[in-house]
């Protein structure tokens, strides 16, 4: 990366006369446990050339969708999304859904399978329609926002473990001071309850109240859970619904200095739940993918995408 970054960009800006940076954005590795967060990654990369204003995808649209609400996108707008990310010549992803016959050293065969089906048509069949789903839908999570530490995607115990084997100091390695265990839902709950004198069933009810968006901001940040699944938690809310509720408190907490106090009080006291909590022994589940494996034979994990196309800035 430091050859692409320096050698190939000075190469590159002589050679077309140029000057600046050549590639937009930092470069960052993480580490990948399974063959689900594989798959999130891949498609959230694939994705790229449908995040855009023109498509009422980009990051502003998004947020402002997950403050007022969803919609579901006209028949003509859907058909442009398809038509962009379908014909887009830069992806690898027109290969690997099966459009074009690609190039020949492209190698699919990471997510050839995961996707499911028995048949090559099947397996590009149920490719598609995973990773053509949230742009029907009209949200694209990122799966940046559920790392553990901002450096592992993957479950609590293989962050744990994965700490164990890091030979670093935590002094001059902030994330690794992040690689903290996840919060449960029910250690939120109970923390707001004993902060408000509450219970969950009261508070979460009553109109205006602070303490259910309260929970779903916790559970987004320090329990790294995804829209769906803290709205099955809250009582069956829509996703969308969970997204506006934690981008409602996000700016209710800038603009109240004495709930501020409180959110810290509590995040304290769940600090204090996470450190009780810190002697339990975690260990590999049976069967956890092709990052977990490479771990355990001690291989170094550096990167973590199926196919990643970097393009000038």
């Amino acid at each position: 990366m430091q050859w692409l970054n320096v050698s190939y960009s000075v190469w590159f800006n002589r050679r077309h006369n140029r000057a600046g940076h050549l590639f937009q954005g930092r470069f960052k590795s993480l580490i990948i446990e399974d063959d689900a967060g594989w798959q999130e990654v891949a498609r959230y990369l694939h994705l790229n050339p449908v995040r855009l204003a023109g498509l009422g995808l980009n990051k502003q649209q998004q947020a402002a969708s997950r403050r007022t609400g969803i919609a579901a996108p006209s028949a003509q707008l859907l058909a442009d999304r398809l038509s962009r990310l379908r014909e887009f010549r830069w992806s690898s992803y027109r290969s690997y859904a099966g459009y074009d016959r690609g190039v020949g050293w492209l190698w699919r065969q990471p997510l050839d399978r995961i996707c499911g089906g028995k048949t090559d048509s099947e397996r590009r069949a149920a490719f598609r329609q995973y990773t053509e789903q949230p742009i029907r839908q009209g949200v694209v999570e990122r799966p940046w926002d559920r790392l553990v530490g901002g450096l592992v995607l993957g479950t609590e115990a293989f962050a744990r473990q994965l700490r164990k084997k890091i030979r670093a100091n935590p002094r001059e390695q902030p994330a690794l001071r992040k690689l903290e265990q996840r919060l449960s839902w029910a250690d939120i709950v109970a923390a707001l309850e004993a902060a408000k004198g509450e219970k969950w069933d009261v508070f979460s009810k009553q109109y205006g109240d602070w303490g259910r968006d309260a929970a779903l901001w916790l559970g987004r940040k320090r329990g790294r859970y995804t829209l769906n699944e803290l709205g099955q938690l809250a009582g069956g809310m829509d996703y969308a619904a969970v997204g506006q509720a934690v981008s409602r408190f996000s700016k209710r907490l800038q603009n109240g200095a004495e709930l501020r106090r409180t959110i810290s009080k509590i995040q304290k006291t769940l600090l204090n739940v996470d450190s009780a909590e810190k002697h339990f022994a975690y260990f590999f589940p049976p069967r956890v993918g092709l990052f977990a494996s490479i771990l355990r034979s001690r291989r170094s994990v550096r990167s973590s995408s199926c196919h990643c196309t970097a393009s000038p800035a």
